[in-house]
């Protein structure tokens, strides 16, 4: 199977496609679509995209992306169950704003996990992108853990990754998976307007009708 994988599906313009990106697309575009939606079959879906990006990131040399797969498989069985349990007394969860205390809990994370994975990158491996990797890296593992909450701001960190993502990829060659990314940027947006429509209808108070106030028993 990973064999099969690694294997090029196509070849544009002499660069050639693997299974495992062409693939990655499929499930990457329909995971995107599906969160962006709030359904809750956006994780098993994203569980076997980021298998599949695992390969493909790993046989292209960006081995931090490739790790980060494995943080994703357990974010992803995580915020399965947090969506569907995470809200009031365990019903399903809600679109929310990202809090203060959380907004200071992800920046101090986000520069930990920069500069760690940037020193493990520049001298432990040969990527030819360590400091690249590494932000998009970090980036991406605090919107997923914002995603995992319903944090409507997590969209802002995906959109950041994303436009440092498109220049790396077509950088290392994989056109296929800059393209993906690029629908993955418009998908973004479209994600962030519909989760703010979201919570702009849940904050809207109902409309009490004129008259008199119902008699109860």
């Amino acid at each position: 199977m990973l064999d099969w994988l690694t294997t090029v599906a196509f070849t544009v313009a002499g660069v050639g496609t693997t299974w495992a990106e062409l693939l990655g697309f499929a499930t990457g575009v329909l995971n995107v679509w599906l969160v962006a939606r709030q359904h809750i079959v956006n994780w098993p879906v994203g569980i076997a995209n980021v298998l599949l990006l695992m390969v493909l990131f790993w046989t292209a040399g960006l081995y931090a992306d490739a790790g980060l797969q494995v943080v994703y498989v357990l974010l992803g069985l995580y915020g399965w169950y947090h969506w569907l349990v995470g809200g009031e007394r365990r019903s399903r969860l809600t679109v929310s704003r990202t809090s203060r205390p959380e907004w200071a809990g992800l920046a101090v994370a986000g520069v930990l996990l920069t500069g760690g994975l940037w020193a493990l990158l520049d001298r432990a491996t040969d990527s030819t992108v360590p400091l690249a990797d590494a932000l998009t890296t970090a980036l991406s593992l605090l919107a997923t853990y914002g995603q995992t909450r319903k944090l409507v701001e997590s969209w802002w960190l995906w959109i950041v990754a994303d436009l440092i993502y498109i220049p790396l990829y077509a950088y290392k060659g994989l056109w296929l998976t800059g393209a993906l990314y690029l629908i993955f940027l418009a998908l973004c947006v479209l994600g962030l307007r519909a989760w703010r429509a979201d919570l702009h209808r849940a904050g809207t108070p109902s409309v009490v009708p004129p008259g008199p106030a119902p008699v109860t028993a």
